[in-house]
Order: structure tokens, then sequence, then C-alpha cells
């Protein structure tokens, strides 16, 4: 297994993990998610990603095949948060694949990538009900600092 930065060859792999991560997640917890965005414009905007210096996409390599990949954003300092802030924007691992620290290794490349950007603070959104990736989130050095809550109309 190589985590590695994605290449313009890894984009069917990463629009088949994003579509996977969208149906698991967003798919069973929130319904105002477009779930077919991943097949509608992931080409173009991972191959973009791929060319932006503010923008990380990691991929999980087994073989040749993606089996997990990682987007990551620099935001700049502003007046109101005057720190560089770095987005774990979306991560998914195939279950097949999971418990074998991938993972964990997608986040520390995440983590180092930031660090060496110039960030001061890394952050990641998690749905609340999502246990099982906010433990893994916690296990990795995050930590709950707000927040939202909804109500549907």
């Amino acid at each position: 297994m190589v985590v590695r930065r994605a290449e313009h060859a890894d984009v069917d792999g990463f629009v088949a993990c994003s579509s996977a991560l969208f149906a698991e997640d967003a798919g069973t917890r929130d319904p105002s998610i477009n779930l077919d965005w991943p097949r509608q414009h992931g080409h173009r905007r991972f191959t973009t990603g791929m060319d932006d210096p503010n923008r990380l996409l990691l991929v999980a390599d087994c073989d040749g095949e993606v089996v997990g990949h990682l987007v990551g954003a620099l935001g700049d300092a502003s007046a109101m948060k005057p720190v560089r802030v770095a987005t774990l924007v979306s991560m998914y691992v195939r279950p097949a694949f999971r418990r074998s620290r991938v993972g964990g290794r997608l986040v520390a490349e995440f983590i180092g990538w930031a660090k060496g950007a110039g960030a001061e603070t890394a952050e990641v959104t998690a749905y609340a009900s999502n246990t099982e990736a906010i433990r893994f989130y916690e296990r990795n050095g995050f930590a709950p600092q707000s927040m939202t809550l909804r109500m549907s109309l």
C-alpha cells in the first residue's frame, strides 16, 4: 500500500472513491446533499485540484488501484481569523482496507503538508451521527470545537 499525491491517471479511481463516500456517509445522513456530485463534477474538480498549490489530493494505492483518498485545502488568514487553516475536506477508505492504518497514513500526510504550507491549525467536519469517523479523527489528534444544529423545514 502506497499513500501518494494523486496523479491525473488516478482521477477515475478518485471519483469512484468519492462516489462511495457520498453514498455511504451523506447518503445515509443528509438528504440535502447531491449524491451524484462526484460523477457530475468530480473529474473537473479533482483534475483542477491537482494543479492548485493550495489543495492536496492524496490516494491510497494498492497495486495500481485507488482504495482511498484524501482532499485537503489551505485557507488564507483574515482579519476575523488571523491564522492559516488547513481543512481536511474529505477522506474515504474502502471498507476492505479499513483498520489497516491507511486512514492514519492519509491524515499524517495531510498534517505534514499543512505544517509545511504554514498552516497553524487543521480542521475536519464529520456528521455528528458518524461516531466511527469522529473517534478516528480524535485518535488522529483532532478535538471537537463547535457544533452545528440543524432543523429541517
